[in-house]
């Protein structure tokens, strides 16, 4: 195993398989895919990954292979490891133009030429490492990749490609101007044309006010409207987003107030709040009703007019988020935690905050004494209707953050909601899986 790797090795012999990841991650970019094969061969033996740890194997014995390059690419990005496989990729790529992996003669068999095994297709491998790429939130570099093989590129989805991660790294222009050429999908790739149109559109009726701009980019990228910015942290690299937050009963109380405002400022009128099942969603829900005004009843599919209300997506059954993807008449979904590092698989239309870790009021949580030790506070475990009396009675006021960060008066939700309201909360609601061009710092 390669020198820089001793550290993920010791960690691999420890039965440490998330340590060994983040290590590797660290060196990935920096040795070739052959070097980092027989470690990444190791994790998957370790947990149990018998496809990997083969295409490891086969690379490890044969680096310059573009076939076995290829394979281990494949198998690193199927099994969620794609920063792994850039390097295999980029490698395998140049192979497969300069052609490599042909053979260079055909065997006879009982008299006739033995057809010549298939050379790597060069377009599916860049189509491959556009994928790894992407799946890195690289998308300027996904941008820059198909751009200079152009001419080994199709339309779909090889030009989409290009479109989608044009828009993720905010080339607004490039994107459209590569989409409004592209031919007519079939049917497999409508949906993603019918995608891109709608982003299109709301960039062209609301454009960000530039490569910061937050809500505008949430806007244009998910179709959601995001309620509050952080208040915290915008010159460290947050701009706008959480790392981590140990929620609060004003945090909801104020994300309530902000979807008030919403409602307001793009003339929707919900006919009734929609409960979600789990507990945080339903404690959320009664109290936007009592504040909006509104009757409660349980979430029904279908249900036209409907403001449904979520605490957290990544908490709510499988099946409702399926029932939730395709929008109902006039249907409002606002979740109030929506994670920006593993984005829910539906996109809500009204967004809280973005997190990347959220402890909610009624969950344990940390504490310091006044001695400076810290203790875990118990569950909360009162019913929906008790924790739904305790965000009514919560403060609205925004927190004063920390002086350095630009304020988020509700006065400017209001008019970027009202710009918006033309192509807000149409279509359906897709997930999105990268941040955007609006970078911010996250966990490890």
């Amino acid at each position: 195993m390669h020198p820089d790797l001793a550290k993920a090795r010791e960690l691999l012999d420890a039965g440490d398989p998330q340590g060994a990841v983040r290590e590797l991650r660290a060196r990935a970019d920096s040795l070739a895919a052959g070097e980092l094969a027989p470690a990444v061969g190791k994790l998957a033996e370790l947990v149990g990954i018998d496809e990997l740890a083969g295409a490891a194997a086969a690379l490890a014995a044969d680096p310059s292979d573009p076939g076995a390059l290829y394979a281990y690419g494949y198998a690193c990005i199927e099994h969620g490891l794609s920063e792994f496989a850039v390097p295999a990729l980029r490698q395998a790529l140049a192979g497969a133009l300069r052609g490599d992996g042909v053979p260079e003669a055909k065997r006879r068999l009982f008299g006739r030429a033995r057809p010549a095994e298939p050379a790597v297709s060069p377009r599916r491998v860049l189509l491959e490492l556009a994928v790894a790429l992407e799946d890195g939130e690289r998308h300027e570099e996904v941008v820059e990749l198909l751009r200079e093989h152009r001419e080994v590129t199709g339309d779909w989805p090889d030009r989409y490609l290009l479109v989608h991660n044009a828009l993720m790294a905010g080339r607004l222009d490039l994107a459209r101007e590569v989409f409004e050429r592209l031919s007519e999908p079939g049917d497999d790739w409508r949906p993603a044309a019918d995608r891109i149109r709608r982003t299109l559109a709301r960039a062209a009726a609301v454009p960000p006010a530039g490569p910061a701009d937050l809500r505008g980019w949430h806007h244009v990228l998910t179709g959601g409207l995001l309620a509050t910015l952080s208040p915290f942290g915008y010159d460290a690299g947050m701009t706008g987003r959480w790392a981590y937050l140990q929620g609060g009963w004003d945090d909801c109380r104020l994300g309530l107030e902000r979807l008030r405002t919403v409602l307001e400022a793009t003339g929707r009128r919900p006919a009734a709040v929609a409960l979600l099942p789990d507990r945080g969603s339903r404690a959320l829900g009664l109290a936007a009703a009592e504040l909006l005004g509104l009757p409660a009843a349980p979430y029904r599919p279908g249900t036209p007019d409907a403001l449904v209300v979520a605490y957290d997506l990544n908490e709510v059954d499988r099946e409702v988020l399926a029932e939730l993807h395709e929008r109902a008449p006039g249907e409002v979904l606002y979740e109030h935690a929506t994670c920006w590092t593993d984005t829910p698989a539906v996109s809500a239309d009204v967004c809280g905050l973005l997190v990347q870790r959220i402890v909610a009021p009624w969950e344990p949580r940390m504490v310091m004494g006044e001695d400076g030790e810290v203790t875990r506070t118990p569950e909360d475990g009162r019913p929906a209707e008790e924790l739904a009396r305790e965000i009514l009675a919560a403060s609205a006021e925004p927190d004063g953050g920390d002086g350095a960060t630009p304020p988020d008066p509700a006065e400017e939700l209001a008019r970027f909601a009202g710009l918006a309201a033309a192509t807000w909360a149409t279509g359906t609601r897709d997930r999105i899986r990268s941040s955007g061009p609006v970078r911010s710092s996250r966990f490890a």
